[in-house]
């Protein structure tokens, strides 16, 4: 097994009044040669929207964009003609592909909303621009991982054009939780929402991650109550 730890202290950020960004990776301002991507993982961006506020119509292609919306709400709208409001529990995926114009910002004029975006380089490039989103609260079970995007199209998760899988769970402290890398030669990049926990002999805090690769399964010990999301994606 191998690792690389990123603290959280050690991300990037940014700023700018409205947008209060956290880069675990080179992102716009941010630039570190040693943290450009995690195999396809290349951007895990931790965002405070302040109230009204947003980024506005702008472009994308040939990435797999997925927003988690962990405070507040935010609202989506793209140039496929989708319009809706992401709040916690749901999950935003979009395959940029070819080209998609879309803005974001927050709906509340009283609260800020908290969100992480995350984007997964493409399987196959160019393919046509497409837009999902769903809710998993209702399938969540305290001190197991749900599933929430995987390779396989199913209507019980969603599907990013990638051998990508996504989990998500929320843990009591003292348990002890193996995972399973789900397709072969993938790497899982461990991000700490909330809590305080141990992978592969790293304590890690809140919003503390790990990546860990060249193996087939590892343990996450949980120290208090934990909100843990699992990235897998292929090692380039």
């Amino acid at each position: 097994m191998k690792t690389v730890f990123h603290p959280a202290n050690e991300r990037g950020h940014n700023d700018i009044g409205w947008l209060k960004a956290n880069f675990s990776f080179s992102f716009g301002p941010y630039h570190n040669p040693e943290k450009v991507h995690f195999g396809a993982l290349r951007v895990l961006n931790d965002d405070t929207i302040g109230e009204g506020m947003g980024f506005g119509s702008h472009p994308h292609d040939n990435m797999e964009i997925t927003t988690i919306v962990l405070e507040g709400a935010v609202e989506h709208k793209d140039s496929m003609g989708n319009k809706g409001i992401i709040k916690p529990g749901d999950v935003q995926v979009m395959s940029a592909g070819t080209g998609v114009v879309h803005s974001e910002y927050n709906p509340s004029q009283t609260e800020p909303a908290k969100a992480l975006q995350i984007w997964v380089f493409p399987k196959v490039r160019n393919i046509q621009p497409r837009y999902d989103q769903k809710n998993f609260t209702e399938v969540m079970v305290q001190n197991q991982f749900t599933t929430m995007i995987s390779p396989v199209k199913s209507d019980d998760t969603l599907w990013l054009n990638q051998d990508t899988t996504f989990s998500q769970g929320k843990f009591d402290a003292g348990q002890t939780v193996d995972y399973t890398i789900k397709t072969a030669g993938n790497g899982a990049y461990i991000f700490v929402i909330e809590g305080d926990v141990n992978i592969a002999g790293t304590a890690l805090n809140k919003r503390d991650a790990i990546g860990v690769y060249d193996t087939e399964e590892f343990t996450i010990e949980t120290n208090s109550e934990s909100r843990i999301l699992i990235i897998e994606v292929p090692m380039l």
